[in-house]
């Protein structure tokens, strides 16, 4: 069984694998991605270097963010909310920033810019998959359950306001950390729908103030339950995909798209349960798909890695992957 440290490396780096895998196929239709990738879609990191794209970018800002309010002595509303609007303002103005960033990002970040208070500064009804396709670090974290929920909500909530985007990256974040302490394939959805039962009217006040407000919801409870409402709905599309796997077709004809967060979460899931053993094939079909590509790829890279280990990854793969640096520092700080 993998050691903690190869985990959290391996779901790091899992994570920019899948987005740089699948860069090159976002915006393509199924068939065109496997006209020019014959028989089904790339298979390999062979540019050097492998380039990734926003979603790598924004993880790695809510993991340094993350870092630097636990240096402070403890992570906090306090320490952690001008944490992360610090490194997703550096992020917004990085001239890097130029790998075809979600609007809902941009508008947030550039409103959190100009110091508008958090909750004004999101995009009230916005679940697009921008709150979960970062939270990865959050997972990794070594924290209680109710804290990791709280830190998942809030690192969505900054940008997207809608529940389903808090509750999708909670159930991403909780499925990472389960798979990281040695949880088995088998029962993991199972698992999954129960901890998504648990939470279903648990709405992190201390942390989301009045986000139920912004939305225009009639209480912090009706506000959250609506999220997880959303979510059990894609979670049963994902388990009826699962009855009949097919690995022929297009993953998002079986659970979405991926461009909202809910979406996300299930197809990179999907694509992970359907090679839980081959962490490459399991890329290499979400880098397959019509929809959010990146997205759903770097999602599906995060839980085989959490589940594998960092030895699974290709050696040329480490080598030649952007942003390496970065991740085995941000992996360091997280062990």
């Amino acid at each position: 069984m993998p050691e903690r440290r190869e985990r959290v490396l391996g779901c790091l780096f899992g994570t920019a694998f899948g987005d740089a895998l699948a860069a090159p196929t976002e915006f393509l239709t199924f068939d065109q991605i496997v006209q020019r990738w014959p028989p089904d879609g790339p298979a390999d990191l062979d540019r050097q270097p492998s380039r990734v794209t926003d979603d790598t970018q924004m993880m790695l800002a809510v993991g340094a963010a993350l870092v630097a309010a636990q240096a402070s002595g403890q992570i906090t509303l306090a320490t952690l909310e001008p944490a992360l609007r610090k490194t997703f303002i550096s992020w917004l103005n990085d001239p890097e920033n130029n790998r075809a960033p979600g609007m809902t990002c941009l508008q947030a970040c550039g409103n959190l810019e100009r110091g508008q208070r958090w909750q004004v500064a999101t995009v009230a009804h916005s679940k697009g998959c921008g709150a979960n396709m970062r939270v990865q670090p959050v997972g990794l974290l070594q924290v209680d359950g109710p804290t990791r929920a709280a830190l998942a909500q809030f690192q969505a909530a900054l940008t997207h306001g809608h529940p389903t985007g808090l509750a999708a990256a909670d159930l991403t974040a909780w499925v990472i950390a389960d798979l990281l302490a040695g949880g088995d394939v088998a029962g993991l959805t199972a698992r999954l729908r129960a901890y998504a039962e648990s939470q279903r009217e648990i709405y992190h006040a201390e942390w989301l103030g009045d986000l139920w407000e912004q939305f225009g919801s009639t209480s912090p409870k009706s506000f959250i339950a609506r999220g997880w409402n959303e979510c059990f709905s894609v979670l049963a599309r994902l388990d009826a995909a699962l009855i009949n796997p097919d690995v022929t077709s297009d993953p998002c004809l079986a659970t979405g798209l991926g461009w909202i967060a809910e979406e996300a979460l299930a197809t990179g899931l999907l694509c992970f349960l359907l090679y839980p053993d081959e962490p490459r094939k399991a890329l290499q079909r979400a880098a397959a798909s019509a929809g959010d590509s990146d997205s759903i790829a770097c999602l599906a890279g995060a839980f085989a890695g959490a589940y594998h280990g960092m030895a699974r990854w290709p050696a040329h793969w480490i080598e030649h992957i952007e942003y390496r640096e970065q991740l085995d520092h941000l992996a360091q700080a997280l062990i």
